[in-house]
């Protein structure tokens, strides 16, 4: 039982060392980049006396460059080893990142798939009119898990009826004609660049850019971008227009 214990206690560690690995190599490449460096600085006098050295055993006044490699490059060999383990760490941690990107992206991807099959069936079992009274349950419950009345309401110069995007999370004001003018030229824009980002969107509507903005968009091979509306009433008492996309910004969309 005690064997048992020990076990589980060790794969539980093991398992957090590989969770955090790109961050423990990253971590070592930059302690050995600096050791390394730390290592040359103190080689060089040492380096510099059998420079020195080399010079009256070949009775010279200067050594030709592959003199003084031969005479001094034993001093700079430890710094050199840390050096080339350090930017292995850091091109494995580069390595491991890139999987586990490359796997959350099929993931997403897959999900979307899913995702995107379902709402058919939904609409194709109970109609566009239920899925629509649906899609307003889901705006209402969104509005009601983030109050207006705990949120910051960003103003914009685009209009000033309360509307919340249901990507972000975020109350803004702006008008349902202004939206759809910057939808209009989204599109116009992924027409000619065959791309967009769902940070140009922010843009366009006067919010502040999101992390995962420049992750996500849209291509023109795929979909325009369409927004879809639902018109809630907010806990302060005045209507609030529930913006989302009927379809959703992709990852790696470029």
């Amino acid at each position: 039982m005690k064997n048992e214990k020990v076990r589980y206690f060790f794969n539980g560690i093991a398992k957090k060392i590989q969770s955090y690995s790109p961050e423990i190599l990253i971590g070592a490449g930059i302690s050995g980049m600096i050791s390394s460096t730390v290592m040359a600085v103190k080689s060089t006098p040492k380096a510099m006396t059998l420079i020195q050295e080399k010079k009256k055993e070949l009775n010279k006044e200067e050594l030709k460059p592959i003199e003084v490699f031969k005479a001094a490059f034993k001093c700079y060999i430890p710094s050199a080893v840390i050096t080339t383990l350090s930017v292995g760490c850091i091109i494995a941690a580069s390595n491991i990142n890139h999987k586990r990107n490359a796997a959350l992206a099929t993931a997403y991807s897959l999900s979307e798939s899913a995702l995107k099959l379902y709402q058919e069936k939904v609409i194709e079992t109970i109609g566009e009119k239920k899925e629509q009274q649906v899609r307003d349950e889901v705006a209402k419950e969104q509005i009601a898990r983030n109050p207006a009345s705990k949120s910051e309401v960003i103003i914009t110069s685009n209009g000033d009826t309360l509307c919340y995007d249901g990507l972000s999370g975020r109350y803004f004001k702006s008008d349902i004609e202004k939206l759809r003018k910057a939808v209009n030229e989204l599109n116009h824009t992924m027409i000619s660049d065959m791309c967009v980002s769902l940070n140009d969107y922010y843009d366009l509507i006067g919010l502040a850019s999101i992390p995962v903005g420049d992750k996500l968009g849209w291509n023109a091979n795929n979909s325009l971008v369409e927004l879809e509306f639902s018109t809630q009433m907010a806990d302060v008492g005045v209507p609030c227009l529930v913006v989302d996309f009927r379809v959703r910004p992709k990852y790696n969309y470029e």
